[in-house]
């Protein structure tokens, strides 16, 4: 197992997870496109766990603002902390960047809600598209 920096070649795979996830899916697939992956990984990075030359699981913070953009766990890989590693290793680099804070939103009642309640997120409402909102301080 290793947690490296994406490069161009994995987009695929990413996008392959983002849209095999159980809950959180994108009712409209194409709002993430392939473009928005690539410029990510370029502007401010993304993270994948990789096992056997198999990208399992990905997440980005955007270090403009220091919000998660993505955490993302191959659905027959979930349970194994993947998704707890990836996510301090984003949260690494928004603090390098200089964020005290990282903020991030998820579908309410969902998995993702008790995962980041568990992980030390607090709840901060819903925002205006009814996604929960959280924060966390990067110590």
């Amino acid at each position: 197992m290793a947690i490296r920096a994406a490069t161009l070649d994995d987009v695929l795979r990413i996008r392959e997870i983002r849209a095999d996830v159980r809950e959180n899916r994108l009712s409209h697939p194409e709002r993430v496109s392939a473009a928005d992956v690539v410029a990510f990984i370029e502007r401010c990075g993304v993270w994948v766990w990789e096992e056997d030359g198999i990208i399992l699981g990905f997440s980005a913070g955007d270090l403009a603002d220091g919000t998660i953009w993505a955490l993302f766990v191959d659905p027959s890989c979930e349970g194994r902390g993947i998704g707890q590693a990836l996510i301090a290793e984003s949260c690494a680099g928004l603090r390098a960047a200089g964020h005290t804070m990282a903020t991030l939103t998820t579908q309410p009642g969902s998995r993702a809600e008790r995962f980041y309640r568990r992980n030390g997120w607090t709840a901060n409402g819903l925002d205006a598209r009814g996604e929960m909102r959280f924060s966390k301080a990067l110590m």
